[in-house]
């Protein structure tokens, strides 16, 4: 398992940017874009086509790690009688990008923005991507403007979604709002922001979603010495992700009924690797009662706990088959999001993800009682290849970052004994597996003499940490 390197903290010079060109060069991706790409994201920037409806009265703002430029969202919520409405506006890229000029053919041919590290390898040039696409605050701004309704119950009511002019009020950072929420001085739309929040959360335990506890990783440089930790994930992040969630889940409801988009799609996990994971528990001595349901054990899981945290990278495996379908008439066979328990799409990070920008316009056209864009119709079904190969892209540059940070952090401690836990064994070779560290916090490989001991805690040794080829590998 890889945890990504949420950002890099102080100074991110040196070994990590040489290391970071070197992943660039192997995996052959490359942040700059071509002179013609560049030149028409400028043009573009300087002559949106913005909507005719003025809805710069609400009162907007973007919560998104400290930083971050690329603003896909913001957020507005206001009470409705013993309810909620939920505003949520979508930065609009076709106000800027036109079928098959150089920005989407280049986009179309990237997929996705590639995250590691505080390096980004972007989908659209900056010009767009973190200026004027961006929902940075102050800033008039085209959107898709989700209007959802939401019961006292947190459940999902009328949805609509409408293109409109916006303007951000603020930009907030997570631990900012967290702290406001703690300290009691956040204004309505944060504290409607944890009332919905929450209520989201308690409805998809109802319908049996699933939420992995997963670690994340962050760095922090200064001069030499490197440190590498585990992050805890703020409140605030769950209830926003929500936010994003009910607009997923939104999108996908007016593309079922209107027979023709794209959705993210899970298959359900077969009966076998179910049991399988039973099998694990007991190995792991977690408690795991016949009758209850995978997605209730899961969500019992601390990742802070050594064994438990080797189950939770277990339970990764009823995930895996993640991908996405277009249609255009016929619906899909299997449209459901398993890990989610209902039918879902990504619509909420057009600036980040190529595939939220032609399903934003499919919502867009059904809302309106409109014919979806030809341009649209022409690239459903190519879509989820093209996603499908950007995603792997993505897996391999956040990975081999990872590595290199690990490799950096470890790389003068060669020899060394660490406290740690074994994750997984490999199935055909139980001498060989994966070691979860907390102090520096690394997962990497582990060897032993003998069948490694899964879950439990071991003292081992470090044996090689090399940048250059970004391995590391323990004895035991």
């Amino acid at each position: 398992m890889a945890s990504r390197v949420l950002r890099v903290r102080n100074s991110a010079e040196g070994a990590l940017r040489e290391g970071i060109a070197r992943i660039q060069e192997e995996l052959h991706v490359d942040p700059a874009f071509a002179p013609e790409v560049e030149q028409a994201a400028t043009a573009a920037a300087a002559a949106p086509r913005l909507p005719e409806l003025d809805r710069t009265d609400l009162e907007l703002v973007t919560i998104d790690p400290v930083g971050s430029m690329d603003l896909d969202q913001a957020m507005h919520l206001e009470r409705d009688g013993d309810g909620y409405v939920v505003h949520y506006a979508i930065a609009d890229l076709a106000a800027f990008i036109t079928a098959g000029d150089p920005v989407d053919v280049e986009a179309n041919r990237r997929g996705e923005t590639l995250y590691g590290a505080d390096t980004t390898v972007p989908l659209h040039p900056t010009a767009l991507s973190e200026g004027a696409a961006s929902l940075l605050p102050g800033q008039v701004r085209p959107a898709f403007l989700w209007t959802l309704k939401v019961d006292r119950h947190g459940e999902l009511g009328d949805a609509r979604v409408e293109r409109a002019r916006v303007t951000s009020r603020a930009r907030l950072d997570y631990e900012g709002v967290q702290q406001q929420l703690d300290d009691g001085s956040a204004g309505e739309t944060l504290q409607l922001l944890r009332e919905v929040g929450q209520l989201r959360v308690a409805q998809e335990i109802d319908r049996g979603g699933v939420n992995l506890p997963m670690p994340e990783q962050e760095v922090d440089i200064e001069g030499d010495v490197w440190k590498l930790e585990f992050r805890t994930v703020l409140p605030v992040e769950s209830w926003n992700a929500q936010i994003s969630l009910l607009t997923g889940f939104a999108a996908a409801s007016m593309m079922i009924n209107g027979r023709v988009g794209v959705l993210r799609t899970l298959p359900p996990p077969e009966h076998d690797a179910v049991k399988r994971l039973h099998r694990t528990a007991k190995a792991l001595k977690i408690d795991w009662p016949a009758e209850q349901h995978y997605p209730d054990f899961i969500r019992g899981l601390d990742s802070s706990r050594p064994n438990e945290a080797a189950m939770v990278v277990a339970c990764t495996a009823l995930l895996r088959g993640a991908g996405y379908v277009g249609f255009d008439g016929e619906l899909p066979a299997q449209p459901e999001h398993a890990a989610l328990a209902s039918e879902y799409a990504h619509v909420t990070a057009p600036l980040r993800r190529l595939v939220d920008r032609y399903a934003l316009e499919v919502c867009a056209a059904l809302t309106a009682g409109e014919q979806v864009p030809q341009w649209v119709l022409d690239r459903l079904h190519d879509l989820p290849a093209t996603m499908q190969e950007s995603g792997r892209r993505a897996h391999q540059y956040e990975a081999a970052v990872l590595d290199l940070v690990e490799a950096e952090t470890l790389k003068g401690r060669v020899g060394e004994p660490f406290e740690g836990v074994v994750l997984e064994v490999e199935h055909d070779e139980l001498t060989k597996g994966d070691l979860m560290v907390r102090d520096p916090a690394v997962e990497a490989r582990v060897v032993g003499r003998e069948a490694l001991p899964v879950g439990e805690a071991v003292t081992v040794t470090l044996a090689e940490a090399d940048p250059a080829t970004r391995t590391v590998r323990f004895q035991l």
